[in-house]
């Protein structure tokens, strides 16, 4: 149905803001990140986000760090000071629709 993908499409947005939010907080990693989305109602696999978290760092708004955690190897994204740029417009964007969309006038 036309209206899933519209909702899927809208909702893989904020997902990507979500994201530069939470690597604007600090460094996160994958799994730490599918959890996070899970706690609002979004089932990502690893086959969906990592893409995702690889497209964000191709558009320069993550920057990654392999690190060792427990013997394994684990890659930490951070956002970059573009990624705050975007986050920041975004954010004010998003406060602008919802108050239009969510605020009865």
């Amino acid at each position: 149905m036309k209206t899933d993908r519209l909702v899927r499409d809208f909702f893989g947005g904020f997902i990507k803001i979500h994201i530069l939010y939470h690597a604007a907080q600090g460094p996160i990693y994958g799994l730490e990140m599918i959890e996070e989305l899970r706690r609002h109602g979004y089932e990502l696999s690893p086959g969906t986000l990592y893409p995702t978290l690889h497209a964000l760092e191709e558009a320069g708004y993550l920057i990654s760090e392999r690190r060792v955690v427990r013997g394994r190897m684990r890659r930490y994204y951070r956002i970059t000071d573009q990624g705050r740029r975007v986050l920041a417009v975004a954010r004010a964007r998003i406060r602008e629709l919802t108050d239009e969309v969510l605020l009865d006038k």
